[in-house]
């Protein structure tokens, strides 16, 4: 069935980027309960980030669009307009699938005009979703890195990063392999309602223990902290302990933004769970899509002084991701995929 009515003439989806033969589907089991796949033919694959950003990496790979995390606050929720599709639930439930990435990675890497630069992967949408179980893109991306000798990095909240694990492993041996795990808190109630189709906190400090047990040196992205939420002096130490209890290389905070698409989605959960911060929100967050300077800065650190409590070593080049917020960025310089344009991987 061809993907139709995305939109105003009825026709595919951006054929520029995907082409016309699209196929939608469902699946009747309960993991991807009321979740649409749309199966697309990418027509490139490796993406140039624009300079505007000022990233020390030019270059991502991102095989899906759209998350089933469906984490109320994800800054990639925009890209979903590009595509004609909602970006609250629509983004949680239709997700896009690069079918042919694996290949066309291999074909990209292996062009004369490519250099062997570094690429980055989970700087969109996550690219070890619970579409990856089924799909099962991400052994032949890896796999064609590792044969091309290629510099990567992966930022993910998903634990199916573990069973590529042999994998990373074996391209570790020949490139430089960054991976990260995003663990914003630690609070399970709060992570039932805000990140609800991720796994939870404590798996993903588990997936950050076995990389580091297995030799594959694993950084956190404590990302993002949610004012009046999960910022609290008690808050934090309690997230970087058990961070630093699992082995972390490294603890990175990123304070919560707030960019239109994801705004929206997440002022309608805010009023919902805790309507009595509408009012704290919109005052903190009055001159756009970032919490101010100064509570930023308290937060980095809070976060850094307790990271060196508890023993997080100081961060060493491809071991990890480092990500820093840039505040002072404006819509009108962030390109196709916002979340790149927000961090600084270093």
């Amino acid at each position: 069935m061809r993907w139709e009515n995305l939109s105003g003439d009825g026709s595919a989806v951006n054929p520029a980027l995907f082409g016309t033969d699209v196929v939608t589907r469902t699946f009747d089991t309960p993991e991807f309960a009321g979740i649409t796949f749309h199966e697309v033919r990418a027509r490139s694959i490796v993406n140039r980030v624009p300079g505007a950003s000022r990233m020390p990496f030019e270059w991502t790979v991102n095989p899906y669009r759209g998350c089933s995390h469906a984490c109320v606050y994800c800054f990639a929720r925009g890209t979903h307009r590009y595509l004609d599709l909602d970006t609250g639930a629509g983004f949680d439930s239709q997700i896009v699938v690069k079918v042919n990435a694996p290949e066309l990675l291999r074909r990209e890497l292996g062009s004369s005009r490519w250099h062997g630069q570094h690429i980055a992967m989970g700087t969109n949408v996550d690219c070890y979703q619970r579409a990856e179980g089924r799909y099962r893109l991400m052994p032949g991306i890896v796999s064609a890195l590792r044969d091309y000798a290629n510099p990567f990095s992966i930022l993910t909240k998903g634990t199916l990063i573990l069973r590529d694990l042999d994998l990373l492993r074996s391209a570790a041996a020949v490139t430089d392999v960054g991976i990260s795990v995003s663990v914003g808190f630690t609070d399970e109630e709060l992570w039932r309602t805000v990140e609800p189709g991720t796994p939870a906190p404590e798996r993903r400090l588990d997936v950050v223990r076995t990389l580091s047990s297995q030799g594959i040196p694993c950084g956190v992205l404590m990302a993002p902290v949610i004012p009046f939420l999960s910022d609290s002096p008690a808050q934090l130490r309690t997230t970087v302990r058990a961070i630093a209890a699992a082995g972390a290389t490294s603890v990175t905070p990123l304070a919560l933004h707030l960019r239109p698409g994801a705004r929206e989605w997440y002022m309608k959960w805010l009023a919902e769970h805790h309507p009595g911060l509408v009012r704290h929100y919109e005052g903190l967050y009055a001159d756009g899509a970032y919490a101010p300077k100064w509570y930023q800065r308290r937060i980095t650190r809070q976060v850094h002084e307790l990271a060196a409590e508890y023993g997080i070593g100081p961060t060493s080049p491809g071991t990890h991701r480092r990500i820093e917020v840039h505040p002072d960025r404006t819509p009108e310089e962030e390109p196709e995929a916002p979340h790149c344009t927000q961090l600084t991987l270093l």
